[in-house]
């Protein structure tokens, strides 16, 4: 017998499934039977799409309160990691490694 492997779905099938369902003009089962998936999937693949569908709008490089990095906090661990790896040198060069 051959293992059944998972199918995997390209961003576009799974943009035009969920658009079909956010119209509502077919159940999902109806969905389920055409594409030939899961209606559980399809409602995922839905509910998806309309969190994310605000960043259509978005314009590159606009910073959003969800996405922003605090640099101070980057720059204080990259003090730590430089101070880290200076320590360990310094050891290895002591134990002639």
């Amino acid at each position: 017998m051959k293992k059944q492997t998972r199918r995997k779905f390209s961003p576009a099938f799974k943009a035009k499934v969920a658009f079909e369902a956010a119209k509502n003009q077919s159940t999902l089962a109806e969905l389920a039977q055409k594409f030939d998936l899961n209606p559980v999937v399809i409602s995922k693949w839905k509910a998806e799409f309309l969190k994310n569908m605000s960043a259509t709008f978005e314009r590159p490089g606009s910073t959003s309160d969800e996405n922003s990095v605090d640099t101070q906090e980057l720059y204080a661990q990259i003090g730590q990691l430089r101070v880290e790896n200076e320590f360990l040198k310094k050891s290895c060069r002591k134990l002639g490694i």
